[in-house]
Order: C-alpha cells, then structure tokens, then sequence
C-alpha cells in the first residue's frame, strides 16, 4: 500500500492486494516463458542442460532465469546430486491465476454491464 493510499484514508483495491510484482515480472519474459512451456511439455523435473536448448541464452541466464521463476512461485527446484532438477507447480500457478481473476471480478465490474447499467437508469 502506497503512502498516498494511507493519507487518503481510501481503502484499496482489493486487485491491488492479490497482484505479485514477483510473479508477473517472472512471467514477462519471453525466455522465462520459453522455459515454462518446455518444462510443462516435458511433464516431469528436468535439469538446467535440458531446459537450457529451448532458450537463445548462455546457461548461466537461464539458470537465473529458472531461478526467477523458483522465486515467484511458479517453479519447485530440487537437488539431485549435482544437479537441480525443476518441476512447474501448477496448482500454485492456478491458485494465484485464479485469486487474482476472482479479485478482479469481484472488484472491477465489467465495462459492458456498467454501460447497461447506466442505459437503465436513463430510460423513462
């Protein structure tokens, strides 16, 4: 919550509460993208030597790419031996897609049905 919504004394939206800057910003790249589609694809934990041929990147990037993603929530990572070895959390990747389009339902009513709304109490 900002300074500005404190001061204002506005209680804030209830969108703003659900939405994760981690969690979109590790959605916003096309290489973090890349990455998460070839390890749904595969349908179990891969390496970083796997992942890393779907991505134009040095394998250090797309480590921190994976990491990115291990961050935010969308990724479990674990050690085995040397290696690590990731694996996509779906049912956190649909409980927090999920949370934030209820919020947003909840919150925001659609344009349309405000517009009809409006037409109503116009009419004679």
């Amino acid at each position: 919550m900002s300074k500005q919504d404190v001061n204002s004394g506005e209680r804030p939206c209830c969108v703003a509460i659900v939405l994760d800057a981690r969690f979109f910003r590790a959605l916003c790249d096309p290489n973090r993208i890349a990455l998460l589609n070839r390890l749904a694809a595969c349908g179990r934990p891969c390496c970083v030597s796997e992942l890393a041929q779907c991505c134009p990147t040095d394998f250090s990037v797309t480590s921190r790419h994976l990491a990115c993603l291990r961050e935010a929530g969308i990724l479990d990572a674990e050690k085995c031996g040397k290696e690590v070895r990731y694996t996509v959390r779906f049912d956190q990747l649909i409980r927090r897609l999920r949370t934030m389009a209820d919020a947003i339902e909840a919150c925001c009513p659609p344009v349309r049905d405000t517009i009809k709304e409006n037409a109503d109490d116009d009419a004679p």
